[in-house]
């Protein structure tokens, strides 16, 4: 079996010669760059697992890079690295498309372990799924993001897309607040659980004029997607 493969940008040398010496420890096969334009030019040439970038970084920082990876690709797994530790940085960073956000110094165990769960979960998705919902007078296209009818597009981002399929695979049923964490975010900290209200604020205002359809807020328990 082929070992994975993770695309690593990081500017600080030391830093990323004990971070890939780990990962490679743990048999994963680590392509480092240190700026990146260079971690951009080997993504275009390259197939990879997972994405673990710093933010900081020459040439091109680690949110330009993110966006124009997504442009590439919607589904391979980010993590950013960051020294930045303002709410702003790391919510900026989630709607990008990114999948977590692990603050510096962080533990090379909790990154191992955020890299297990996204790897498992990119193995789940190779099964055929549904791509298209009716969601009132829209329809859903889970794969590039968007409601749309003859009239409008609405754009959403990778986040709120998979929100949005959560509820509407467990439609008009409770589900639970740390189920929905773990579902997108493989953790139910409570700086995830904010972004999780910005997300949901968010669809609640794209549907607020469909009828039938509602988001539910079940104080202490989690959320309730009904739709007539």
């Amino acid at each position: 079996m082929r070992n994975f493969k993770i695309l690593y940008a990081e500017d600080d040398e030391t830093l990323a010669f004990l971070t890939k010496d780990n990962l490679e420890q743990n048999n994963y096969e680590v392509i480092h760059c240190s700026d990146g334009k260079s971690a951009l030019k080997i993504f275009e040439e390259e197939e990879f697992d997972v994405c673990i970038f710093d933010i900081m970084m020459p040439k091109m920082d680690g949110f330009e890079l993110a966006e124009a990876v997504r442009k590439i690709d919607v589904d391979v797994p980010i993590i950013f690295l960051s020294a930045k530790t303002l709410k702003e940085d790391r919510i900026k960073g989630l709607r990008i498309g990114a999948d977590d956000y692990l603050v510096k110094p962080f533990s090379i165990e909790e990154l191992l372990l955020k890299i297990e769960i996204f790897l498992k979960r990119s193995q789940k998705n190779i099964t055929p799924a549904k791509t298209i919902y009716e969601v009132g007078k829209y329809h859903f296209d889970t794969k590039n993001f968007i409601l749309f009818n003859d009239e409008e597009k609405v754009g959403l981002t990778q986040r709120e897309a998979e929100l949005l399929k959560l509820f509407l695979d467990h439609k008009n049923s409770v589900l639970k607040r740390e189920q929905i964490l773990t579902s997108l975010w493989g953790t139910d900290d409570y700086f995830m659980g904010r972004s999780l209200d910005v997300f949901i604020s968010r669809l609640r205002k794209i549907l607020a004029n469909e009828e039938g359809i509602s988001i539910e807020n079940l104080h202490g328990i989690g959320f309730r997607f009904s739709i007539g």
